[in-house]
């Protein structure tokens, strides 16, 4: 493949990767309306989430063994497609049952697409240009992420709520054409056997270590909600490695872990992960209760984030042949340190400029650390185990997003509840008002003295919670300096032979 033509193939998977970005957050910008459209109930709004994330996180593993077995490309196509036709039932979904089940394969089709468009580029980039593509490829699924408030706001505002996810459908059918025009057909291994107690072992683990922490943030870290799948899903952990390490063709080959690349450049891609969710799981709720914006306005004031990421990955880029990769990761994330300790001095009177500013860092640092530290840890797989070895690092990337926003939601939560002013407050509406922020400004629209209270009491929890998000951003900054290699290694370069590049 011509070495102009990857690079338009690239394209084609920033394209479609731009909607699965999109989707990750336009949901949460129709939840009011379906509320009412559907009927839907509290528990159902929740599903609506869970549904997707549950079979995202469940299916990424066998996805990629699919696409190693079968060919990258087919398999990248078919959950392409699969993402185009769920967003369309999603959209004309008439019960909230009925919109379940269609996110429910919405993550089916993510969970092909996510793995198997990183097993595309290891493939199709091979040595220092697959750092530039990962760059490429991460800028684009972090692109979506503020454009769903953004673009999703304006079509509420002039169309119904399914809209919102037809909002995929156009960069689906240009991602296909793209896609199957743009990439050759990489081969699979129909020989390799699949390893289907690993799948359901894998997939029940992760789908129920997910459910936890993601309930974790409503129900505490005490409940029996949380803490029956959060333990289940470390045995059933705990049994897939042990499993992996007995069969002859296991669906993970635990050696990989051995690889300094790979395991390091996992760990600190996900560190990242977890430091991006969390600024992205308090800025939202900061923006809509202490300054008042509605999701159109929430969407545009993310976009520093997409602005600082984009400038962070051009400047890496430039610096990445001339220092260390550890050394420039290990910057990413000391500038995401320090944006995030300067949000702790966010005040509810502040207007946008200030948060503008270190929202900003945090991207910047992000645009330096993420794609370099998957960069390290996709070279350290050979092309024939892309699928599986990609499926692995966005599995751990989505439980320690998942992990950060339970955690930082516990966190959050009990430093705005100590605070809060509810006295003279019926039970009713005190319980509301502790519960979140939202609900404690919808309280306040009736009693106007408490408003004060309730933003104070969240800018003051939000302080709390980047001041986790900043310990952890610290600790990946020693990691890396002290743990990942010098240079990404580049063994799908030198199996493979430069082949698709050449050829």
């Amino acid at each position: 493949m011509d070495g102009v033509k990857r690079w338009w193939a690239l394209g084609a998977l920033a394209v479609a990767l731009l909607a699965f970005g999109l989707d990750v957050t336009v949901l949460s910008v129709a939840l009011p309306t379906l509320a009412v459209d559907l009927q839907a109930s509290t528990s159902e709004l929740q599903w609506f989430s869970n549904a997707y994330t549950l079979v995202l996180a469940a299916g990424l593993l066998p996805a990629g063994l699919l696409g190693d077995k079968f060919g990258t490309k087919r398999f990248l196509l078919g959950g392409l497609a699969l993402f185009g036709l769920a967003s369309v039932a999603c959209a004309y979904a008439g019960t909230a049952e009925m919109l379940i089940a269609a996110r429910a394969f919405l993550g089916l089709g993510a969970a092909a697409l996510v793995p198997l468009s990183m097993s595309v580029l290891n493939v199709l980039f091979p040595g220092a240009d697959r750092a530039r593509a990962i760059a490429v490829w991460a800028a684009a699924m972090a692109v979506g992420i503020p454009l769903g408030p953004v673009v999703g706001g304006w079509l509420l505002d002039n169309f119904w709520w399914g809209s919102v996810f037809l909002l995929n459908v156009p960069a689906v059918l240009a991602g296909l054409v793209l896609l199957a025009w743009l990439v050759p057909n990489l081969p699979g291994d129909r020989a390799r056997r699949v390893d289907l107690p690993g799948v359901v072992l894998s997939s029940v683990s992760l789908a129920a270590l997910t459910y936890g922490l993601v309930e974790a943030g409503d129900r505490g870290w005490g409940s029996a909600a949380v803490l029956g799948p959060v333990a289940g899903g470390l045995v059933l952990l705990a049994g897939f490695v042990v499993h992996q390490a007995r069969v002859d063709q296991p669906l993970l080959d635990l050696k990989l872990f051995a690889s300094p690349g790979f395991r390091w450049g996992a760990v600190l891609a996900t560190l990242a992960s977890f430091t991006m969710m969390g600024a992205l799981f308090v800025l939202p709720q900061y923006f809509q209760a202490v300054q008042a914006t509605d999701a159109l306005g929430t969407g545009l004031r993310l976009l520093p984030v997409v602005g600082g990421l984009l400038v962070g990955v051009r400047t890496a880029e430039w610096l990445r042949p001339r220092i260390v990769v550890g050394v420039l990761v290990s910057a990413g994330f000391v500038v995401m340190t320090a944006g995030l300790v300067t949000g702790t001095a966010t005040g509810a009177g502040d207007g946008y400029g200030f948060p503008a500013v270190w929202v900003s860092l945090v991207g910047v640092g992000l645009g330096f650390a993420l794609p370099p530290s998957m960069d390290v840890a996709m070279g350290a797989l050979s092309p024939g185990r892309g699928g599986v070895g990609g499926g692995v690092l966005q599995a751990v990337r989505q439980v320690g997003g998942t992990f950060g926003v339970a955690i930082l939601g516990t966190v959050l939560n009990a430093a705005y509840r100590t605070p809060v002013d509810v006295s003279g407050l019926p039970g009713e509406a005190a319980s509301a008002v502790r519960s979140s922020a939202a609900a404690g400004v919808e309280v306040a629209a009736r009693v106007p003295a408490l408003l004060g209270s309730v933003r104070e009491s969240f800018v003051s929890g939000m302080a709390a919670a980047l001041w986790v998000c900043a310990g952890f951003a610290l600790v990946g900054a020693v990691l890396a300096a002290l743990f990942l290699p010098r240079q990404a290694q580049d063994v799908a370069g030198a199996e493979s032979g430069h082949e698709v590049v050449a050829g």
